[in-house]
């Protein structure tokens, strides 16, 4: 009987920008997109952090493939059982990032959760069309994440239910070390390039501190509509565009920042500090070095101490971490039960359907509407019958129930 995530065979291959660079994070991160939307592992990947969650072991009735897992780069960790089941937990109430308790990782666990389970629909309305059926079926994951995913999701809101002071992000430390550099972002012009999810709250928190955003963006669409709800303006993008006169710079792209060598010269020779969000660096390493100290990247920014939290609210979470981790403990102990619970009840029914039918023969003259009483009667009985002993056996955690119930029963 498996009572344990370790006897499961529940890893987690973690890489993190405080201990593995941007560019073999991604590297890493392209490795696990190839395990595509196998059932038995999910990926998550944000800026600074690359993590796989999988049951490679799972077997494979369907006779799918054995889960080859991403390799490792140096620095990264492999997490098995229980200490898996505790990172992803502490991932989810924000205790692993750089900035304790960020939003923007229970975002990404939500919308991971969402894409699987969108996978999962899509998957069986192809599926179900070809059969000439309809109907949903479930997500395109395996139970036991499903599971964990959905607890972790909860452990996150409640612990931000606690939160006692606004939000911060990575963007607001991404603000914190440009004004230590160039003083208080107040009245001062500052570029942000990208108007995804980044970017729009570096941009909306330029605009709280009193400065003024500039956005530039691929799209100049998007980039409108954020400067319009951050209160700044737009700066033109593209390779041919020049380098607006700013006092800070904010990237937060998924390519590369392209500039035209008057425009490149001119952030050299300047002091305009860069914060770089984007993973992997949105400059390549030879004008990254040519800016020297006033680049920061987010790796740089995940290395420096993260954000204090008061011990008591620690403490709290702690508490919340460790009810987590018993609750889906206590799922995995009494999932093994499963089998047995649905072989006692189909032994009941098809005991209960025998005895009907050898009634049905020996009393042909009953009428139809008396039969259905029968057959009511008999269903009732059953489960009366079996509700104790089937109750009791979904809160087994030892395994001594279930194997007296097939020894009982003969199943």
């Amino acid at each position: 009987m498996i009572t344990t995530p370790t006897e499961l065979g529940l890893i987690a291959l973690v890489t993190h920008a405080r201990d593995v660079p941007s560019e073999e994070r991604e590297a890493f991160a392209a490795a696990a997109a190839e395990l595509g939307s196998d059932p038995r592992a999910m990926t998550i990947r944000t800026c600074h952090r690359a993590e796989v969650y999988a049951l490679p072991e799972d077997p494979t009735p369907d006779g799918a493939p054995a889960l080859v897992l991403p390799v490792l780069p140096d620095g990264g960790r492999r997490l098995a059982g229980d200490e898996a089941v505790r990172h992803l937990l502490a991932v989810a109430a924000g205790l692993d990032s750089v900035v304790v308790g960020e939003d923007q990782i229970l975002h990404q666990l939500r919308d991971c959760l969402s894409e699987r389970h969108l996978a999962g629909f899509e998957s069986c309305s192809a599926s179900c069309a070809e059969d000439g059926m309809a109907g949903q079926g479930d997500a395109a994951l395996h139970p036991v994440l499903e599971r964990l995913f959905q607890i972790a999701l909860h452990v996150g809101r409640e612990a931000r239910s606690w939160r006692d002071g606004p939000a911060r992000s990575l963007a607001d430390v991404a603000l914190d070390r440009i004004e230590g550099e160039m003083g208080p972002v107040a009245g001062r012009r500052l570029l942000v390039v990208g108007a995804g999810r980044m970017g729009r709250l570096a941009a909306l928190g330029i605009g709280r501190r009193g400065g003024l955003p500039l956005v530039s963006n691929r799209s100049a669409d998007r980039a409108a509509t954020l400067a319009y709800d951050a209160g700044g303006s737009i700066a033109p993008y593209g390779e041919d565009e020049a380098l607006p006169d700013v006092d800070g710079i904010v990237l937060a792209i998924s390519s590369t920042w392209s500039l035209p060598p008057r425009a490149a010269a001119s952030l050299i020779a300047s002091s305009t500090p860069v914060v770089d969000l984007s993973s992997p660096p949105a400059l390549d390493a030879a004008f990254r070095a040519r800016l020297g100290s006033r680049f920061v990247s987010v790796d740089d920014l995940a290395r420096n101490p993260q954000d204090e939290i008061r011990e008591r609210l620690r403490r709290r979470i702690g508490r919340l971490l460790d009810e987590a981790d018993g609750e889906f403990n206590q799922w995995v102990r009494t999932r093994a039960a499963v089998p047995t619970i649905q072989a006692l009840a189909d032994h009941a029914e098809n005991r209960r359907a025998d005895e009907i039918d050898r009634l049905f023969r020996r009393a042909p003259e009953l009428e139809p509407h008396e039969r259905e009483l029968v057959e009511q009667m008999s269903r009732r009985l059953v489960a009366g019958l079996l509700h104790a002993p089937l109750a009791t056996l979904n809160d087994d955690t030892t395994g001594d129930l279930e194997r007296a119930a097939r020894a009982l029963f003969s199943i």
